[in-house]
């Protein structure tokens, strides 16, 4: 079978070369500047967007929730003696961070509920 005159010899190999340089070319500019991302990297952006979004909505449930307690102003100033440290626990233990249907508190709502209430 005869092959072509640019797939024979020196021009074979050139072709070749012109072949994969252009795919590493297409790979890298796809990577670095067209916003190609592998499937991991995707997966663990959008569930650190979905927890960030969690925390963002039920903060302000722990919040309404600590301030509607019987109690709320000797709590918040409980709260505000309490090492900056530890006011996530406080908020946890007091179960304003625990929602229906969940048997622990979410440690980022009561992380951000203590801030919140400190301000």
């Amino acid at each position: 079978m005869n092959l072509p005159a640019s797939l024979q010899g020196e021009s074979r190999t050139r072709l070749l070369q012109g072949a994969a340089a252009g795919i590493v070319a297409t790979l890298v500019i796809g990577f670095a500047w067209g916003g190609w991302q592998l499937q991991s990297r995707v997966e663990a952006r959008t569930a650190t967007a979905v927890r960030e979004a969690l925390v963002a909505a039920l903060t302000p449930i722990c919040v309404a929730n600590f301030n509607g307690a019987s109690d709320a102003p000797v709590k918040l100033a409980a709260l505000k003696a309490t090492d900056s440290w530890k006011q996530d626990d406080f908020v946890a233990k007091g179960g304003w961070a625990t929602f229906p249907g969940k048997d622990k508190p979410n440690d980022e709502v009561a992380s951000a509920c203590a801030r919140i209430l400190n301000k």
